[in-house]
């Protein structure tokens, strides 16, 4: 995104400001000259930047740099570890989730809960997640932390540019905006304007930390600008990045995978479709074709994660009717995406969420399908078609991306984060 402003000289500043701080951000300990040289600008440009970003709390200097070749070596500069944090909150089925990020993108602080929120009106969820909020905001302020913005991922439609999910049919929520709920967490204490907040729906945001965060764990970076990233808890959904940025769609609602129809004529959907998808691979589609009932398993399993777990130990240990289940919902899962490749032809299908769990046993039968079905076979070696991988991120990537996605105001436009809306006195709970 670029910073307001426009092309006056206070909004050429704000860009360069920007810049600066993403790039150090990004690719840092950076010397001067090192980012003069990043963001195409002369280091007499970059200095005064530079100095601003250091007053304003956001950069640190840490050190001497190795020499450059020419003249004394410069100090290194990197993103400070305290100042503005990014607020993610996620809504689940069955639970509420809540992280804090630091600019240099750590997780300074996180709380879960178990939560029933399955056909709960969203007033008492958003009253329990506050608790969950005020939580974390407790945590971070003692090293320095502040928030700077708050994003929520919900598994549902969202209105796009705003904070009305338009449908979650696994929460029963309809035409629900969330800002009311959530007013006094992210209203400031000094009474001046609150921190910004975001609802997105949480395949957007896992696909996005995907996008930043979802390498081998090893320096390199994560997914290509192009790739289909399908996520799953209860219901399945999904995201569709291209040159780098989420495909929206005119309304906000593209990426409903799950609801794709994948046999027409198969069984009856909650959302008044007939074969789809979420049928055939949702958790509980596959618990029941396991042979377990998704009843008895929640209360045996209960919280996130568990029943997925169940299900993985299951197939590691060889269980028949498990194995036969999941080999089904990855069929499944290669039908619906099948459409998407052809359509988009993407570099890569990423696994997410609870799906990256159960990879080893989905992924066979769907690459098979993709084979089948797509005009070039899911090969990268042979034909250049997508790899089919699975998310290291795994069930905590829709988490990690609404608190980086947070953090965009400040990265956006570093000058607004210094104002007094944003100031240490600005608060959540």
């Amino acid at each position: 995104m670029t910073a307001p402003g426009g092309d006056t000289q206070h909004g050429i500043r704000r860009r360069n400001l920007a810049r600066v701080l993403r790039a150090v951000a990004a690719h840092g300990p950076l010397s001067r000259p090192a980012v003069a040289a990043r963001i195409g600008l002369t280091r007499a440009g970059v200095a005064p930047l530079v100095e601003e970003l250091l007053r304003a709390g956001l950069l640190v200097e840490t050190g001497r740099a190795a020499p450059s070749g020419r003249g004394r070596p410069g100090s290194e500069l990197a993103v400070s570890d305290r100042g503005p944090a990014g607020i993610g909150a996620e809504i689940g089925v069955d639970h509420l989730a809540v992280c804090a990020v630091d600019l240099r993108g750590r997780i300074r602080a996180r709380v879960a809960a178990d939560a029933a929120n399955r056909d709960s009106a969203p007033g008492p969820v958003l009253r329990r997640l506050s608790v969950l909020l005020a939580e974390a905001t407790a945590r971070i302020a003692p090293e320095g932390l502040r928030p700077a913005g708050l994003a929520v991922a919900v598994p549902g439609l969202v209105a796009r540019g705003s904070t009305t999910v338009v449908h979650a049919p696994n929460l029963g929520w309809r035409a629900a905006d969330l800002a009311p709920g959530l007013a006094p967490a992210t209203a400031a204490g000094d009474g001046s304007p609150g921190i910004p907040l975001t609802v997105e729906n949480e395949a957007n945001l896992g696909a996005l930390a995907e996008l930043a965060l979802g390498g081998d764990g090893e320096g390199r970076p994560g997914s290509p600008p192009d790739f289909v990233h399908v996520s799953a808890e209860i219901g399945i959904g999904a995201a569709v990045v291209v040159d780098g940025q989420l495909l929206r769609g005119a309304r906000g609602f593209a990426g409903e995978l799950g609801h794709v129809p994948v046999y027409p004529d198969g069984r009856a959907c909650d959302c008044g479709g007939r074969g789809c998808l979420e049928q055939y691979a949702g958790e509980q589609a596959v618990l029941r074709a396991g042979g377990l009932t998704p009843e008895r398993a929640a209360a045996a399993h209960p919280g996130p994660g568990a029943r997925i777990a169940l299900l993985a130990r299951r197939a590691a240990e060889g269980d028949t009717a498990t194995l036969r289940a999941l080999r089904e919902a990855g069929t499944a899962l290669g039908i619906a995406l099948a459409g998407a490749v052809n359509l988009l032809d993407p570099q890569a299908v990423v696994l997410g969420g609870a799906l990256a769990g159960l990879a080893p046993w989905v992924l066979p039968s769907l690459e098979r399908e993709l084979t089948l079905r797509t005009a070039v076979a899911a090969d990268p070696g042979r034909h250049g078609g997508p790899a089919v991988t699975a998310s290291r991120l795994g069930a905590d990537g829709p988490l990690l991306g609404a608190a980086h996605s947070a953090l965009r105001t400040v990265l956006d436009d570093p000058l607004h984060s210094c104002t007094p809306a944003h100031s240490p006195r600005s608060r959540i709970g």
